[in-house]
């Protein structure tokens, strides 16, 4: 099947060729044809699958039936956890759009509002958001959704980790009741699933991908090393000539500035992204990332979803995540769009639980590289320092990586 097939607008497709896209992906082609009936669309498909296209499409297409209608009114809201992902969104949006004369719009926290506001003020048909920025515009009045017509909630499990949900209950409760609504979700916990059966109506379900998956056109590999050790262990790698560009993931902030002052002590030109960064220092250093002129982008989770780098060849697991599904969504940056990637995972003893979990997520064993410099020495964990997995999955505070200005406030108590 080709886009020609799907009874899209000619404005689109033309965008689409131009972008050099012939054929959709497995959820563009089962979304795209019930989301330009108007139905509600529950997606259920890991990062990567080409879902920003399976809602833009039809958002831009009906708006393109009915250009006429309602200007200067927000038809058409897409709310995404972070600010990464809203960008791309809205870029993408932007590519597909460029012949329909389609106002788009995006907002997040961590820049000046004004500018944001400004762009609201002129009109705007297809908004793209994070959720505390959107609650404080319309706190303010300048965001207005009442003529609301179509509602997307991507990465929806994302909202959840980050401590979003009751932003997104809110949020919803100021659009109107009747709306198509597509919703998307990597993993589906019981608190996703409740929200699902609030909000939509007679959905067509969607799941192109079981969501413990991994792409088969990423290749995998562990390697056993101490703590003291992995950066050593990642210049050797960085070092041997065979790497083109590289994702490294890290748990921390903290650890990921210090990785990237290692790097460049070893002559290793790298730049960290995660949220104590300024808006401008993150999108410089992923336009210096996508450009090539670095070839080391070193990241908290926060990157996980929503950076969509063109043949990334690398992912490290500098730090092995504690929850598993963190796992599928960080190497899922590689091996996009049916293209080859590599995944090198890092292990020191205590993060060898962290291991099994994932294993037993994807249902299989990730092939161990012991072909290396620096063999794991510490091969036993104090008492102390030993992990209980079970309870440890929800002890890591996931808004830690929330940026400031989009994290829920709280009311101050009153003593």
């Amino acid at each position: 099947m080709k886009f020609k097939e799907l009874n899209l607008e000619k404005q689109l497709l033309k965008a689409l060729t131009e972008e050099g896209y012939e054929k959709p992906s497995p959820i563009q082609k089962q979304a795209i044809p019930p989301a330009l009936e108007g139905r509600d669309i529950l997606g259920c498909a890991q990062t990567g699958t080409g879902k920003t296209a399976a809602f833009a499409l039809p958002i831009l297409n009906k708006l393109i039936q009915n250009k006429d209608r309602k200007q200067k009114k927000i038809r058409a809201l897409i709310l995404t956890p972070t600010r990464e992902l809203a960008l791309q969104i809205y870029e993408s949006i932007e590519a597909y759009g460029r012949h329909t004369g389609i106002k788009n719009c995006v907002i997040f926290g961590g820049v000046s509002a004004k500018p944001q506001i400004e762009k609201l003020r002129r009109g705007v048909d297809i908004l793209v958001a994070t959720p505390g920025r959107l609650k404080d515009l319309a706190s303010q009045r300048e965001v207005d959704l009442k003529s609301l017509e179509i509602f997307v909630l991507d990465e929806a499990d994302r909202m959840l980790d980050m401590g979003f949900i009751h932003d997104v209950k809110k949020i919803i409760t100021m659009i109107p009741e009747k709306r198509q609504t597509m919703f998307f979700s990597a993993t589906m916990p019981s608190e996703i699933q409740n929200l699902v059966s609030k909000i939509l109506k007679n959905p067509v379900k969607i799941e192109v991908a079981p969501v413990s998956s991994t792409a088969d056109t990423i290749e995998q590999s562990v390697c056993f090393v101490d703590k003291n050790n992995k950066h050593r262990l990642l210049i050797e790698f960085l070092k041997s000539g065979n790497i083109g560009s590289s994702l490294v993931f890290t748990r921390t902030k903290h650890g990921a500035d210090k990785l990237v002052k290692e790097l460049i002590k070893a002559g290793i030109n790298a730049r960290a992204i995660h949220g104590n960064k300024s808006q401008n220092a993150r999108q410089a250093a992923l336009s210096e990332f996508k450009s090539g002129k670095i070839k080391v982008l070193v990241a908290t989770d926060l990157a996980a979803r929503g950076i969509d780098i063109e043949e990334l060849s690398h992912v490290f697991n500098y730090d092995l995540p504690n929850i598993p599904e963190t796992y599928v969504h960080r190497i899922g940056r590689t091996g996009r769009a049916g293209l080859e990637g590599i995944s090198i995972s890092f292990c020191n003893i205590e993060e060898k639980p962290y291991l099994k979990d994932i294993e037993k997520l994807i249902g299989k064993k990730i092939v161990v590289n012991d072909e290396h410099n620096y063999p794991m020495i510490v091969m036993s964990v104090p008492e102390k320092d030993k992990i209980n997995t079970k309870n440890n999955t929800k002890s890591r505070n996931p808004r830690a990586e929330a940026p400031r200005s989009d994290r829920k406030r709280r009311p101050n108590k009153k003593k």
